[in-house]
């Protein structure tokens, strides 16, 4: 690729968020799905505008200033908890145009020796984890069971991460370095959690562009949703605005983080009086 072509470094990124990919999902992941038509026509959107995918771990590194420039129209495919369609549906489609992704799992949520029977729906097993690393997936850290990390103990928040981290590197052979925030939900104590565990960058969701200055520990996603249509996703791949949906899930999210807030500091005070 020309020099020509190269982004500036300080450039927004999208980062897409997916969940299942499944043709008929259950009511829990339903709203978070894509079917796989609309996957593949999206992947198709991708292709047209010749956009670049990129792993997170090759994003956060290039941000560093790992030596290797932001290449013309960086954008992340990223899959969230484990679903067995990414390896059925979306495996396919990735590797028919070539496309780099990362799968963060929940380990205690997939299915194998470790499933702690949360899943809420149809999970991978480690098998089509290997395979899809074998692929070059980048695999990332999703925590154990799930949870809202910022409402965790300290001991719980230690184990939820360090336990994710082991499992991962037990059955591939090699340290996850990402990670994406259960919910999307993080705090200052979080972050240093998960740096502190070992990976080095980390997802949220936020519903905007990623970009530079977030820092490598509260990079944002935009959420790919069964109601996104095509329209909508190449608004977004064009970097035109991400619409109303947008908009509405951004409010909510940054709503539902100050509520978070207020029962957090009730707890710790209740805590303290006790």
């Amino acid at each position: 690729m020309s020099a020509q072509a190269r982004m500036p470094q300080g450039a927004p990124v999208p980062i897409l968020m997916y969940h299942a990919v499944a043709h008929e999902p259950r009511p829990a992941t339903r709203g978070l799905s894509v079917s796989p038509d609309r996957f593949a026509e999206q992947m198709e959107i991708l292709a047209a505008h010749r956009c670049t995918p990129l792993t997170t771990a090759e994003l956060a590194a290039i941000w560093r200033g790992g030596g290797r420039a932001l290449p013309d129209r960086p954008v992340l495919i990223t899959f969230d908890d484990g679903y067995e369609g990414v390896h059925r549906h979306a495996l396919p489609v990735l590797a028919e145009h070539g496309f780099a992704s990362t799968l963060f799992v929940s380990t205690g949520w997939l299915r194998g020796p470790y499933d702690t029977g949360g899943g809420l729906d149809t999970m991978l097993d480690w098998a089509q984890v290997r395979a899809l690393a074998a692929q070059g997936v980048e695999i990332g850290g999703h925590s154990h069971t799930h949870p809202q990390l910022d409402q965790l103990p300290d001991l719980e928040l230690e184990f939820e991460l360090r336990r994710c981290k082991e499992i991962v590197e037990g059955e591939l052979g090699a340290l996850p370095v990402s990670f994406a925030y259960p919910y999307g939900h993080s705090d200052r104590r979080v972050r240093r959690a998960v740096r502190a565990a070992g990976f080095a960058q980390s997802l949220a969701v936020g519903n905007a562009l990623a970009r530079r200055r977030q820092g490598p520990y509260a990079l944002q996603r935009v959420t790919v949703r069964r109601s996104t249509g095509p329209a909508e996703f190449e608004r977004l791949v064009e970097g035109r605005g991400l619409g109303l949906n947008f908009a509405r899930d951004r409010a909510l999210t940054k709503g539902y983080a100050l509520v978070r807030r207020v029962r957090q500091a009730r707890r710790k005070a209740t805590r303290t009086r006790v």
